[in-house]
């Protein structure tokens, strides 16, 4: 990465970690994080990596669309292929969904049409399979359809109301994503075998970090590839090489490395990433969990069939003899 913009070389590991422990107001919070946070968290103070902004509270201190509506525009706009501005950031604690979601990143915006989107990464490949994703996105028509009516009354129509996007980015995809090999965006909507054509509200996005990583067209100058790459870069030099092809992105690096100066505010979002991360983990287990009492359930019916059946064939055999 450029000297102007870090300012200075990497420091040792141990320099920083030492200044870091004798200071009473880091030192307490440092202690909690995990061993790979910690790491983390001192090889960007040290100069060595960027952040990880693929975890809640750092996407949104870069794509905070108070502060940089054009960043999560930008993004948006890539990911969808259609021009698209965002209006404001709406509170996720409003769904109307109950439970809690096992997203590492969720991102409620709407945009000047008035359509909405949601923005989600996800960490737990297994976590969000097709039925979560219909209800999140049926979630978004619901709220969509009480603030329209409410700001209509009489007046309202259903051709008041706008489209839909959930955009799941997944940093390790799930095992469907497989059967189609070097794709690592997915754009659906509903459509008819007949080929009626009708628009529906609801459409979908959604992203494979770990294929993007792999696939040679990934490096197709565009700035759908310049937000995945920024997304999923993690060393300066890649940083650097990702600068010299998208010279705009240096403004946003140039943030990135301000932060190293208040390593405080930088040490309270890795310690919010890894209380995400542990509430998202627990929910996955118990799930899970579920899951395999489920499976056990239908095994221990399915044998209990089997034991009938076979008993009424020895009946049968004893009645005929």
């Amino acid at each position: 990465m450029n000297q102007n913009i870090w300012n200075d070389l990497p420091e040792t590991r141990e320099v920083v970690q030492a200044r870091v422990e004798a200071n009473p107001t880091l030192r307490n919070t440092y202690c909690h994080l995990t061993s790979p946070f910690r790491e983390r968290f001192l090889d960007f103070l040290r100069g060595a990596r960027t952040l990880p902004l693929t975890y809640d509270p750092f996407f949104k201190a870069i794509f905070d669309p108070t502060l940089h509506p054009e960043r999560l525009s930008g993004l948006i706009s890539s990911l969808l292929g259609i021009p698209v501005k965002v209006k404001e950031i709406i509170p996720v604690e409003d769904r109307m969904l109950d439970g809690e979601s096992l997203l590492i990143m969720d991102v409620l915006v709407e945009l000047e049409d008035g359509s909405l989107t949601n923005v989600e990464i996800q960490k737990i490949p297994y976590a969000f399979p097709a039925e979560r994703m219909a209800c999140y996105s049926s979630d978004l028509v619901m709220r969509q359809y009480a603030r329209t009516k409410s700001l209509r009354g009489e007046k309202f129509s259903y051709q008041d109301m706008r489209k839909v996007y959930t955009i799941v980015i997944f940093e390790k995809s799930p095992k469907s994503f497989s059967k189609i090999p070097n794709c690592y965006i997915h754009r659906g909507r509903i459509v008819f075998d007949s080929g009626l054509e009708m628009d529906f509200l609801q459409e979908y996005c959604l992203v494979a970090l770990d294929v993007f990583r792999q696939n040679p067209y990934s490096e197709d100058r565009n700035e759908q590839t310049a937000w995945l790459s920024f997304l999923t870069t993690e060393t300066l030099e890649d940083a650097e090489r990702l600068m010299n092809k998208y010279p705009w992105l240096e403004e946003i690096y140039k943030e990135i490395a301000m932060l190293r100066q208040k390593p405080g505010e930088v040490l309270h979002m890795f310690s919010e990433a890894l209380k995400i991360m542990d509430r998202n983990t627990v929910n996955y287990m118990i799930e899970e969990q579920q899951k395999e009492l489920e499976e056990k359930d239908k095994q221990l019916q399915e044998k209990d069939q089997e034991i009938l059946a076979l008993k009424k064939q020895l009946e049968e055999l004893q009645s005929k003899g």
